[in-house]
């Protein structure tokens, strides 16, 4: 009997100290937005070293091409997602649209609270990663209704483009055009910021051709995402730039990728932020094929 209890404790003790090892995260993606966004995500959710608290689902709804009801589209693909990498993850809906312009500028949403519960549930000294590939509505906003978690927040986005010779940043690319104000209360903020500039993520380029052979077998999943590449409204493309992905990648494999330091002018916050100057492409395309594959044919297995 004490030869069994002791078992049973080594076993709690080994499982709360591997707990503790894990990175707590919240994933806000636009995952109904473009093709890339399914790619990301199924190496995020994945992923050993992270403990997913949340996949919040993000709007795209001031875009030109926005379908009805944006949010719930990337929630609804959110799911599908998870069901068919059998990974049950908590799901959340994110603002319906951009932050408001004047009185309450918050877009209360359940992910906007989540982040909030989340953060609050931290133990002292330990913050909580976030990473979002969308409009930084559910940020924003999280941080505009109570401002005091900022400090406890390492936020990793895809946004914005950066000239490194010159010092320039632009703001007119997609996710910052999709919430302006969202990423002026970020960058004025004292959260942590890791950003891969869209020139920098652009080089994460897959042809269909050889996403198709990369794939070892057929299966739901891999024939979810090649459907999604050639049904969705820019469908027929040959060549795709898989933009969240090289985020994802850059987070989990940072030897993949170069950080730097950089000061924002003073209209985005005189502040440090980091910023990822380059990455290589061609070893984060080949671990996340290898990477999903090893998942799905053990997936088989069980």
């Amino acid at each position: 009997m004490k030869k069994l209890l002791w078992i049973v404790s080594l076993c709690i003790l080994t499982y709360s100290a591997l707990s503790q090892e894990r990175i707590p995260v919240i994933i806000d993606a636009d995952t109904g937005n473009e093709v890339d966004d399914l790619y990301a995500l199924s190496r995020a959710l994945i992923e050993p070293s992270w403990d997913i608290l949340a996949l919040n689902a993000t709007h795209w709804q001031t875009a030109h091409w926005a379908i009805p009801q944006t949010m719930e589209n990337s929630h609804r693909l959110n799911q599908v997602l998870t069901a068919e990498l059998n990974t049950p993850v908590l799901l959340r809906r994110g603002g319906l649209a951009r932050m408001f312009d004047w009185g309450d500028l918050a877009q209360h949403s359940a992910a906007a609270y989540e982040i909030i519960k989340q953060v609050k549930l931290l133990p002292e000294g330990q913050k909580l990663t976030i990473v979002a590939l969308g409009a930084l509505t559910n940020v924003g906003s999280a941080l505009y209704i109570e401002p005091s978690i900022a400090s406890k927040i390492e936020l990793y986005w895809l946004g914005t483009s950066y000239d490194f010779d010159k010092g320039i940043q632009k703001q007119v690319d997609f996710n910052c055009m999709m919430d302006i104000r969202a990423l002026d209360i970020v960058l004025n903020s004292s959260v942590d910021v890791h950003i891969i500039p869209v020139n920098v993520a652009g080089a994460m380029t897959f042809s269909y051709e050889e996403t198709v052979e990369a794939f070892d077998e057929s299966s739901t999943l891999q024939n979810f995402l090649l459907e999604r590449w050639y049904k969705h409204l820019d469908g027929g493309r040959k060549e795709r730039t898989i933009w969240d992905l090289a985020l994802i990648q850059a987070i989990i494999h940072p030897e993949y990728a170069e950080e730097v330091k950089i000061t924002t002018s003073k209209d985005h916050g005189n502040r440090e932020v980091y910023y990822y100057r380059s990455i290589d492409a061609e070893k984060m395309k080949a671990e996340f094929f290898k990477t999903l594959n090893d998942y799905l044919k053990q997936m088989d297995k069980d």
